[in-house]
Parts: structure tokens; sequence; C-alpha cells
């Protein structure tokens, strides 16, 4: 028997299309709603689904296990609401089940964010713990955290009909309304570490988001979808740093130029090593020597200026 499990918010709009792609392999489908305001629950009701209610946390990793708990099948296939399967994704996960030797499975998610598949490497495969056994795999409540799991593990290939479609992000409005709830977790996570806060910060994490992400997970390959995305992942850096420094009550301090530059010269110099070695990645190999030099001199220089 395999339950598939989605919990839902204000989702009127994504349930008519995640249900009837979960129904060609599903026993039971359970909908556990975190205190909708529009249709969700009537939608998911005239489906046929199992309702359940949870109060609403702001993100989903706190309601997960209590969403697993209601499921009676074997194997559970865990669904946000935004997302869908194929029908040979759906053929695939009945084959897999029913073969021995693995308790849970990875899929991977084709996200599609502001009308385009993004293949960068922090969206594409963009692997998620999707398909279990009923009690091998629990939740931690951080956002985005990788859940502990038990027995033997499996990925699905990486290739587009294997993986699970994501309608990610549609809107900036959505992409920014996110960050604001995402960072309200993160901040709490921060304030329980204990860290030290610093106005470098405010410098330093942000680059090295747009670095990671623009450069190190080629998202420059994206065009202008990958220069948004990359700095829109930046900006939730800064937002998250400026709530640390607001929940230490706003305390004023002075930053002197000379003392100001000095971080923002390494991230110039970082900026342009990244440069010069994608440069290097797309040049021919006659010239790869010499763009290298180049490399080196510039990053040498930028501590001097």
């Amino acid at each position: 028997m395999l339950s598939v499990v989605i919990t839902t918010w204000n989702e009127e709009k994504n349930l008519p299309r995640v249900l009837p792609s979960v129904k060609r392999l599903a026993d039971e489908i359970i909908v556990v709603d975190t205190q909708s305001t529009d249709k969700t629950v009537e939608i998911a009701k005239k489906f046929g689904c199992r309702v359940f209610h949870h109060q609403n946390t702001g993100i989903v990793e706190p309601v997960r296990n209590y969403s697993i708990s209601k499921a009676r099948g074997d194997w559970i296939l865990l669904m946000d609401a935004d997302e869908e399967i194929s029908s040979g994704l759906a053929a695939y996960i009945k084959q897999v089940i029913t073969t021995p030797g693995i308790d849970y499975y990875r899929l991977p998610r084709k996200n599609i964010i502001f009308g385009s598949w993004i293949k960068s490497e922090h969206w594409w495969p963009d692997y998620v713990y999707r398909l279990f056994r009923n009690g091998y795999v629990t939740w931690s409540p951080a956002v985005h955290s990788i859940p502990q799991t038990r027995g033997v593990g499996g990925d699905f290939p990486p290739e587009e009909k294997y993986a699970i479609i994501h309608h990610n992000y549609q809107t900036v409005s959505q992409y920014v309304d996110r960050i604001n709830r995402y960072t309200d977790n993160q901040l709490q996570l921060l304030i329980d570490s204990g860290a030290v806060f610093s106005w470098k910060l405010l410098i330093t994490k942000p680059s090295e988001e747009f670095f990671s992400q623009y450069f190190a997970r080629n998202g420059y390959r994206e065009g202008l979808h990958g220069l948004l995305l990359s700095g829109l992942q930046a900006f939730s850096e800064l937002v998250l740093y400026a709530k640390y420094w607001q929940y230490l009550g706003f305390k004023p301090e002075n930053i002197p130029p000379r003392e100001f530059i000095l971080p923002v010269r390494r991230k110039i110099s970082q900026f342009q090593w990244w440069y010069y070695e994608k440069l290097v990645d797309k040049s021919p190999l006659v010239f790869r020597p010499f763009i290298r030099i180049i490399k080196d001199l510039s990053v040498i220089i930028s501590k001097f200026i």
C-alpha cells in the first residue's frame, strides 16, 4: 500500500494539478492542512483525500512528522502541493517499491522558476527524500533540514523522466515572501548557536552566497534567470544578518572607511578570481596558461589598491 502525503497552506490553485498526478499510483492521499483560508480543504475533500489539520508553523518541516504519522501505507510518497509527477515517474515508483533491498529513495526535482527549468547545480538535480518505507525517515523542524534515515537508501537517476516537477517560485514577490519566512526560522538557529555578530557579515555573507550560486554552482549558465536567482539568494543572507542585528537591539557602530574597504577589497579579489576561473574553462587550451597568469596578477594587484 502506498500513501501520498501532502502538507498544505492556501493551495487551492495547486491542488487541482498535484492530486490528479498522484491519484494514478496512490492507495490513499493524505492532506494535512495548516490553517488555510481559501478552498484548500474543500478541494481536498471533494477529491477523496483524508484531511487532517495542524497549526501553521510558517515552514513545512515542523509538520512533516505529524503528516507522515497519519499514513497507513507501507510506503510513503511525500509531496508538496506545488509539485506533480508524470505518468512515467508514477510507473517507475510502482516498480521500485516492489523491489526488495531499498528502504528509502531520493528523487530529483525539476525546478520551474520564473517560467524556466533551472539547471544550475543548486537547483538540479536537487535531490529530496520523498519515497520511503513507513517509519524509515523522520524530520527535524529546521527549514530545509536533511531528514534522519535508517536502512538502505538509493537515488533515482538524475534524468528528467524520473524527476518530480516542482512549480517553484512563479513571481519575485513570492520569492521575497519566502525569504522573509525562511529567515525568521534561520534567525532562531543563529540565536541558539550564540553566533557573534559583526557588521562585516553584511558584506561577506551575501557576497559569498552570490559567488557560490553564480560561479561555483554555474548559475551564470542560466543567463538572466541565473543572475537574478543568485542575487536573490545573496539578498536572503543580507536579510538574515540584518534580522540578527535587529534581535541584538540595532546597536550603533561606527565603521571607519579604512575598515570598510578591507572586506570589500577581499570580495573584489574573489570576484576577479572567479571571473578568470570561468574564463579559463571557456577558453581554448592554448590560451589557458596566459589567462591563469592574468588571473593571479589581477588578484595580487587588487590587494594593494
